[in-house]
C-alpha cells in the first residue's frame, strides 16, 4: 500500500513550512534516513528524513510552495506498486481510492437495480439548492483554501463551499469578506487602498516574518509591558575585557571575549539571585526556571531574527560563554540551529550598540517574561558624590518586563543588581 509523506511538525512553534528543495525525483529509491527534502520553517532551514523504504511515486508539493504541517507533499510507493496507486493519492483528504473488486460489485449492483426498477416518469427538476453543510458540524476545505482563510481574517463557518460536497476551496476564499460580528473591531485597513498601484512593490512574506509578526503581536497583547531604564559605567568592564584579550591573545588561548559575553555572565548571576524575573506565565500557575537560559538576539542577512540560547550560563565562564555563543550566532546566520538550540529559554539579550542606537525598547519574546535592550556605549560627564567632574564610559540598559510576572520593584532591583556587576567586574568571578 502506498504511503502518503507528510509536510511534518519541525518544532513547536512551527504551522507551515516551504520545500525549499527536493533531494529526490519521482522514480527514486529511498531508504529509511535518506534526506529527502529541505524545509524552510519559521526559524531555519531543516531535513526531512526518510522512515520507510520505497520508491518516490509522485511529488506533491513543487519547490518554493508553502503548505501547512501535515499536508500530503508526496507519495513513496511500496514494492509492487506502480504510479496509478500514487496518482489515487492525489484525490481530496477523507476520499479513498475503491478496490477492483468493490468497483466490480457496485457495477454489478447497479445494473441488476436497471432490471429490477419501475419506470417513473422524470418530474421536473427542482431548483438547485446549496450544498449544505456536513450533519457532524465539520467543515471541509482544502488546506490551501484553510491557509488562505487564515491569512485573510475569515472563519471558514462564513465561506459557502463551491466545491464537491460543499467542500471550501481556494476561489471561495479569495471571494469572501470577512464577516464583523456586533460589537467587534472593524478588520485593519488595506494599505495598498491608499497607494497609486503603480507605486509600489510587493514583497511576500518568508515564514520567518510572518511567525515573528504572529508572536511578537501576540507578545504586545498578552503581555502587559512596562519599562525600566538605567545608565551603567562600564570603565572597568573595558579595561577589564581589554587586559583578559591582551593575554588570550599572548597565550592564543582563543577568541576574544565581547561585551555580550559578561552581559551573559552578569545577567545570569542576577537571575539566580533574584529567580522570580527568571520565570514564565503559564495561566494558572507561574514556571519557575532553575537555570538561566539566556537567549541572545540575533539579526540575519536579509532580514529576519532568531534568538539562539546559552544554557546554564549562572554555572559558565567567561570563556565557555564565549566559544558557545560564537558558535550559535554564526549556526543561526546560516540557518542551521535544531529547534532546541533556540525555542524555549528563561530570558533574552538584545544588542544594537554595534549599530550606534543608544537607547531602545524591545519586545518580550514568549514564553519569557523579561528581555534586556542594550544600547551602544558613550563617554559623557558625570559629577561624582563629592561635586568633582570626569568623563565616564556609560551604557544604557532598558528592561521590558511582563507586568502579570514581574512588579515593578522586582523589576527595579533586579536591574539594580544588574549594574552592580557590570560595574564591578570583578563579581562575575564569584
Amino acid at each position: 500500500m502506498s504511503i502518503t509523506l507528510k509536510l511534518p511538525s519541525l518544532s513547536p512553534t512551527m504551522t507551515e513550512g516551504t520545500i525549499s528543495k527536493w533531494h529526490v525525483k519521482e522514480g527514486d529509491s529511498v531508504s529509511p534516513g535518506d534526506i529527502l527534502a529541505e524545509i524552510e520553517t519559521d526559524k531555519a532551514t531543516m531535513e526531512m528524513e526518510a522512515v520507510d523504504s520505497g520508491t518516490i511515486g509522485k511529488i506533491l508539493v513543487v519547490v518554493g510552495t508553502s503548505a501547512p504541517v501535515h499536508t500530503p507533499i508526496a507519495v513513496l510507493l511500496e514494492e509492487g506498486e506502480s504510479e496509478t496507486d500514487a496518482a489515487a493519492e492525489e484525490a481530496p483528504a477523507g476520499a479513498k481510492a475503491e478496490g477492483k473488486k468493490t468497483a466490480k460489485k457496485k457495477t454489478a449492483q447497479k445494473e441488476e437495480l436497471k432490471k429490477t426498477a419501475p419506470k417513473i416518469t422524470a418530474a421536473p427538476s427542482p431548483t438547485p439548492m446549496p450544498p449544505s453543510p456536513p450533519p457532524s458540524g465539520r467543515i471541509f476545505a482544502t488546506p490551501l483554501a484553510r491557509r488562505l482563510a487564515k491569512e485573510k481574517g475569515i472563519a471558514l463557518n462564513q465561506i459557502q463551499g463551491s466545491g464537491p460536497h460543499g467542500r471550501i476551496v481556494k476561489r471561495d476564499v479569495e471571494t469572501a469578506t470577512p464577516a464583523v460580528a456586533p460589537g467587534a473591531s472593524t478588520p485593519a485597513l488595506d494599505p495598498r487602498s491608499f497607494y497609486p498601484s503603480d507605486s509600489f512593490e510587493e514583497i511576500p512574506l518568508d515564514n520567518m516574518r510572518r511567525a515573528i509578526a504572529r508572536r511578537l503581536t501576540q507578545s504586545m497583547q498578552e503581555a502587559p509591558h512596562y519599562y525600566l531604564t538605567v545608565d551603567c559605567r562600564i570603565d572597568l568592564l573595558t579595561q577589564a575585557r581589554k587586559r583578559l584579550n591582551e593575554r588570550r591573545e599572548k597565550n592564543k588561548s582563543g577568541a576574544r571575549l565581547s561585551i555580550n559575553d559578561f552581559l551573559l555572565r552578569a545577567t545570569a548571576l542576577s537571575l539566580i539571585e533574584f529567580p522570580d524575573v527568571n520565570s514564565s506565565w503559564a495561566d494558572a500557575v507561574l514556571l519557575r526556571h532553575r537555570h538561566a537560559d539566556i537567549s541572545l538576539a540575533v539579526a540575519l542577512e536579509g532580514g529576519g531574527l532568531i534568538t539562539p540560547i546559552i544554557r546554564g550560563v549562572e554555572s559558565k565562564g567567561l570563556s565557555q560563554i564565549s566559544t558557545e555563543s560564537r558558535d550559535l550566532i554564526t549556526r543561526a546566520r546560516e540557518r542551521k540551529l535544531d529547534p532546541e538550540e533556540y525555542e524555549g529559554g528563561t530570558f533574552t539579550i538584545s544588542n544594537l550598540g554595534m549599530f550606534g542606537i543608544r537607547e531602545f525598547t524591545a519586545v518580550i519574546n514568549p514564553p519569557q517574561s523579561a528581555i534586556l535592550a542594550v544600547g551602544a556605549g558613550r563617554r559623557v560627564p558625570v559629577v561624582s558624590d563629592s561635586g568633582e567632574t570626569s568623563v565616564a564610559e556609560v551604557m544604557t540598559l532598558t528592561l521590558s518586563c511582563d507586568h502579570r510576572v514581574i512588579d515593578g520593584a522586582l523589576g527595579a532591583r533586579f536591574l539594580g543588581s544588574l549594574r552592580e556587576r557590570i560595574e564591578d567586574p570583578f563579581t562575575l568571578l564569584l
